[in-house]
């Protein structure tokens, strides 16, 4: 290691675990260990999950309790500063209340990057995000859109918060058609595809409803599920969810117009699907979605989407990269599929205007701004730290005007 580099340490869950969360980690210590100026580290929050991955040095048990500041303890030795990857469900106790415990033991600096930031939260979850901001040196929104809700619900101030996209991997693909012809009766097909671990927040049956009523006009159209169920959902119901799906298409007639491709996909596997597609689908239910991988990556692979608006699809989307049908409302999202497929040029137009921002959400720029950040808050005293921990703990905090901007309903 070279002397001048800064230990940063990561708590997150991390492959071999199967979710979003664990990817997103990956990739970022991936993209920073890339940097010659810091040495990367992860603390991994398991279920009994095992790690070959030496970059996991400390594994936190979820749900143990005095696992958190054992957890703090080596953080404090091992590293420089700490980024705690900050999801409700991830850690233990009532809403994920035991990584306080790991914040106050801490007396090395660090971040929380947010990837759910709710416009109604309870009580709990809204006093948890608040004490995390803080003990906290700074906090990363991955939408600019979830910045106001954080100084006006959860009185954060403004200057503690940085925007940080979510990164997109970067890799070079074949086009679009040889794509096609390589996955088996792709070929000739108009395709449309949604991706991610299956639950019913991802509000499938609407997508599927909407192609129903897309292939009178467009009998070309193929809709790609991709993807395994959520492990937390087969756990309480199963493949439950799937099947419905399943039924639904066959109710409809349209079981040849609807694929799954039931697995855990690789990056690789991933992004060429994506990269094959004509139009990539979204049709979420909650309106409280802060940020998206599968979005994100869909605008860094220059596809056009169709989207419900909830709150990072309202950001991605705007100045024409998108469109935005209704919630739990096929007729909208067909009207929007066909709206795109009716208009080859504006088509064309939309998937430039993606890949353009998508440019700037490669995984190098993101680990770039956050190598920044690191290192703007890593103190060298920690007797320091503690002490502005300590008056932060009696402070008042004061809450900031919303900053200018909003996002609306984009169309063509």
């Amino acid at each position: 290691m070279n002397k001048h580099q800064t230990k940063i340490a990561f708590l997150s869950t991390y492959p071999p675990r199967e979710c979003g969360l664990a990817t997103f980690t990956e990739d970022l210590v991936t993209a920073m260990d890339a940097l010659d100026t810091v040495e990367t580290s992860v603390i991994a929050v398991t279920k009994n999950e095992s790690y070959a991955n030496p970059k996991v040095q400390f594994r936190l048990q979820q749900d143990q309790r005095a696992n958190y500041q054992e957890a703090a303890a080596w953080a404090n030795s091992h590293a420089d500063l700490l980024v705690i990857e900050h999801e409700y469900g991830i850690f233990g106790g009532l809403n994920g209340d035991y990584i306080l415990d790991l914040a106050e033991a801490l007396t090395i600096p660090f971040i929380v990057t947010l990837h759910t930031i709710l416009k109604s939260p309870t009580e709990a979850q809204k006093s948890i995000l608040q004490k995390l901001g803080s003990l906290s040196s700074a906090l990363v929104s991955m939408s600019t859109s979830s910045i106001p809700l954080l100084t006006e619900i959860y009185q954060i101030p403004a200057d503690k918060i940085a925007f940080i996209p979510h990164g997109v991997p970067y890799m070079q693909m074949p086009s679009r058609e040889q794509l096609k012809s390589f996955y088996p009766g792709l070929k000739g097909h108009t395709i449309i595809s949604s991706f991610g671990l299956i639950s019913p927040a991802k509000g499938l049956e609407y997508g599927i409803r909407a192609i129903a009523k897309v292939i009178a006009q467009h009998p070309d159209v193929l809709y790609l599920i991709l993807g395994k169920t959520h492990p937390e959902i087969k756990k309480r119901s199963g493949e439950a969810y799937r099947k419905s799906l399943l039924k639904l298409a066959a109710e409809l007639g349209i079981s040849a117009h609807v694929r799954f491709v039931d697995k855990y996909l690789t990056k690789k596997e991933l992004i060429s699907y994506l990269q094959a597609s004509d139009i990539y689908l979204t049709p979420y239910i909650s309106a409280e979605q802060a940020v998206s991988g599968t979005l994100a990556y869909a605008i860094g692979y220059g596809r056009a989407v169709v989207s419900t608006p909830y709150r990072y699809a309202q950001e991605m989307l705007g100045n024409g990269r998108g469109l935005l049908g209704e919630f739990k409302d096929a007729d909208s999202l067909a009207s929007c599929i066909s709206l795109i497929l009716d208009n080859p040029v504006e088509k064309a137009a939309m998937e430039r205007k993606t890949l353009k921002l998508g440019a700037a959400m490669t995984w190098e720029n993101v680990a770039d701004r956050y190598q920044k950040l690191c290192q703007e808050n890593v103190q060298p005293k920690r007797t320091d730290l503690k002490k502005k921990q300590a008056e932060r703990h009696g402070a008042k905090i004061y809450a900031f005007d919303r900053p200018a901007g909003s996002s609306r309903k984009v169309t063509l």
